[in-house]
């Protein structure tokens, strides 16, 4: 089954005839089972209006825009796009899209390379817009162009009010087009291209006047129907799974930006991030059985999922306790931050060297992290209940890190529970909540009772995998 997907309303015209066409062909008629066309068209002021300033054609962008995306959303396989203008900008739509736009002037082209020679005439009839933007002498550089001198009254025979555009195909709209097609044959041109699609529709009345005038609607169908669906090539997007907690969030951006090799904006990586604070809170749960957080944590994935996330990033290590529910049911991965820091330490400072883990106490009861390091080789030691006390006073306290606080009374706690760690022998500790580090803002290693202890930040760990992830898709 092939879905195709019309972008109506950019001239009604012409959208209904190249919707009619693409019923009406032989392709389609003889398999009518594999196809499935879907016709949109909005209300939109500029229907018929013809193009003149930057407002005009922003307005247009987003028309277009928001109607392909909605064809992407039903996934369709390719997009038709029946208005030359509009084709001005297929790039910066296509660069906002994971389906394909089919490009009018490539089916023309395709269809004038298999019918002139290079360096022939080709006649031009064309808005003001579309003249104006050289969208012709881009894409036909093999030939010379020729454009009729009585524009203005082109312009008069489409968008006049005895137009083609108000439905008026006959009289003196119809003059005004013979006689500009006349003058384009007197020069030499065998072809003559209509730059507006609705010229389409005076083919027919043209012919019974001796005029050919090619019929870019159904070039544009068949070339459709002929080739083959390529999807455009992604830019890697990273979904991130944001609002627990939601500094948490903010600091692992800052922490994937400052580690993208980047010379200018456009270097980094997308990033669509669902802030979702109103997630239950993980470690409530694990400890006193309060509000399962699992189903938020699903939804929130399937809407980074449905905004085009190639992978998802969670920001919480303790979230990770419920990432093996969640991960069969979604089509892309989690990058699980706790692998990643285990992976980090074996591969630093080997599977000897003694670690201490800083974490909730959910994230401790869970078992998450000692059941990735045992797997590897890999002890942990964990404070003992009193220093996990001072531990929790850290994050969750009156002027604890999730209350804005990374000074003062917070970290008084938690260096209790670092001095305990580095007592019995810790040489690495895990910040193993990702509000800790910003307690440590770019450390990587603290003096702990007269030693130096190393620090591993799984939240920068994280984004530096999410990087080099990006960079080698």
């Amino acid at each position: 089954m092939k879905t195709f997907g019309i972008v109506g309303g950019l001239g009604t015209l012409s959208g209904g005839d190249l919707f009619f066409k693409l019923l009406k062909s032989k392709a389609v008629l003889e398999n009518q089972q594999d196809f499935h066309f879907l016709f949109e068209q909005h209300p939109y002021q500029q229907m018929n209006a013809r193009l003149e300033n930057e407002a005009d054609l922003h307005s247009r962008k987003f028309y277009a825009y928001t109607t392909c995306k909605a064809f992407e959303a039903k996934q369709v396989d390719k997009v038709l796009l029946p208005c030359f203008a509009s084709h001005g900008f297929i790039d910066q739509l296509q660069t906002e899209l994971q389906i394909p736009i089919l490009n009018l002037f490539d089916a023309l082209s395709y269809y004038l390379k298999n019918t002139l020679k290079k360096d022939e005439k080709v006649g031009i009839i064309a808005s003001d817009y579309v003249k104006k933007s050289k969208l012709f002498s881009r894409y036909f550089k093999d030939y010379e162009l020729v454009f009729p001198s009585s524009q203005s009254l082109i312009m008069e025979a489409v968008y006049g009010p005895q137009g083609i555009k108000n439905g008026y195909l006959e009289g003196i709209s119809l003059e005004y087009i013979y006689q500009a097609c006349l003058e384009l044959e007197q020069t030499g041109c065998r072809v003559i291209v209509p730059g507006i699609t609705e010229l389409s529709l005076l083919c027919e009345p043209l012919a019974r006047r001796g005029i050919r005038l090619m019929d870019v609607n159904q070039i544009y169908v068949n070339y459709a129907l002929a080739s083959e669906i390529r999807k455009p090539s992604k830019e890697f997007k990273l979904g991130i799974l944001g609002g627990v907690g939601p500094a948490a969030t903010v600091d692992f951006m800052a922490k994937v930006i400052k580690n993208t090799p980047a010379q200018k904006d456009q270097d980094h990586i997308k990033m669509v991030v669902e802030q979702n604070p109103q997630i239950p809170d993980r470690t409530a749960h694990l400890l006193r059985n309060e509000a399962d957080p699992t189903l938020a944590m699903f939804s929130t994935c399937k809407q980074l999922e449905a905004e085009g996330a190639q992978a998802i990033a969670i920001p919480c290590n303790t979230a990770h306790a419920f990432i093996e529910a969640i991960q069969p049911h979604l089509r892309i991965p989690i990058i699980h931050m706790l692998h990643v820091t285990i992976e980090h330490i074996i591969k630093q400072y080997g599977k000897a060297v003694k670690v201490g883990l800083l974490a909730t106490s959910g994230t401790i009861e869970s078992q998450v992290y000692h059941e990735i390091a045992s797997k590897e080789g890999l002890s942990l030691l964990i404070p003992e209940p009193e220093f996990q006390k001072e531990v929790m006073a850290s994050i969750y306290g009156p002027k604890g890190v999730k209350a804005g606080f990374s000074k003062g009374q917070c970290v008084e706690d938690l260096t209790k529970a670092i001095d305990h760690l580095t007592q019995r022998g810790a040489e690495v500790l895990i910040l193993g909540c990702t509000e800790l580090p910003l307690m440590f803002p770019d450390q990587t290693s603290i003096v702990s009772q007269g030693k130096r202890v190393e620090l591993a930040d799984p939240t920068t760990l994280l984004a530096k995998k999410c990087v080099h992830l990006a960079l080698n898709v």
